[in-house]
């Protein structure tokens, strides 16, 4: 295979653009760390680690496919690999299933209730690209998806989901629309002119407050979780750190210029790293 073509795969699953993986490798992180009282199985953490990285990419390809037409119509999209035809459909589809195989072959080495959580996510993952046809609210749908591999995770560890695994989903579901959100005010006028929705052109000009509710929210969830688990100082100090990156994100998209909402979507990256190092710091 000839350089050129290997590196549009390389972008087609988005691998040379790694957010999403930390995106969605934090909450999964933070949720094995709490259902396997800070020393999760190695094996089911490989397992986890290798799946977020697969079913992130076969998400990518999957959205680019179902987007192809109009992706050639947004600056943001416009060289991706598919719009450009550097891809055609029929190989974006065989990759498509090639990285599903191997996500089912990581699943299978997991328990049945595991196994029955993830076919819910890849649902989730392949039509989450329409929903930005029909509904103001992907992002929701991103988030549900996203969130899904908590309770995973207590499935594959303790083969049940307990309400602290419940909490956890719902506080994902609201970080992804947050910075999903903020991924959205980007492409806003573009999105606008060819007819897509998303949360950030429901929410206008109120999208700011209603972000800064969404991280009260997201941070009371959380502290609601601290105490339920009864974790130390070191994991609300973790959530004043998650205040501060919050605010600046605020500062970031106070003006709405798509390149600084962008550096608000990419902040999020340390929210994450925040959250997981204060429940790691808890069972050290």
């Amino acid at each position: 295979m000839k350089f050129k073509k290997l590196f549009s795969y390389v972008r087609l699953a988005r691998l040379n653009k790694p957010i999403g993986i930390f995106l969605l490798l934090w909450p999964t992180l933070i949720a094995l760390w709490i259902a396997g009282s800070g020393s999760p199985d190695p094996v089911v953490v490989g397992i986890f680690g290798l799946g977020v990285v697969v079913m992130r990419s076969a998400g990518c390809v999957i959205n680019d496919l179902i987007d192809r037409k109009i992706d050639k119509h947004v600056a943001r999209t416009k060289e991706r690999p598919l719009a450009t035809g550097n891809l055609t459909p029929t190989e974006a589809i065989i990759f498509f299933i090639f990285l599903l195989a191997i996500a089912f072959l990581l699943v299978l080495q997991l328990n049945s209730f595991t196994i029955k959580i993830s076919l819910v996510a890849i649902a989730l993952t392949i039509i989450y690209p329409l929903m930005k046809r029909y509904t103001y609210f992907p992002q929701c749908i991103l988030g549900a998806a996203f969130g899904l591999a908590v309770p995973m995770a207590f499935a594959a560890l303790t083969n049940h989901v307990p309400l602290q695994a419940y909490i956890l989903y719902c506080s994902t579901v609201v970080w992804a629309v947050i910075y999903d959100t903020e991924y959205a005010m980007v492409d806003r006028i573009d999105d606008q002119k060819i007819g897509l929705k998303s949360t950030a052109i429901l929410f206008g000009k109120a999208d700011r407050l209603i972000i800064a509710i969404l991280q009260g929210v997201f941070l009371m969830t959380l502290a609601f979780l601290g105490f339920f688990l009864k974790l130390n100082i070191s994991y609300y100090l973790g959530l004043g750190g998650v205040l501060g990156f919050f605010i600046y994100q605020q500062y970031l998209i106070k003006d709405r210029k798509p390149e600084q909402c962008f550096k608000a979507f990419l902040n999020n990256r340390w929210v994450g790293v925040f959250l997981f190092l204060s429940i790691a710091l808890n069972y050290g």
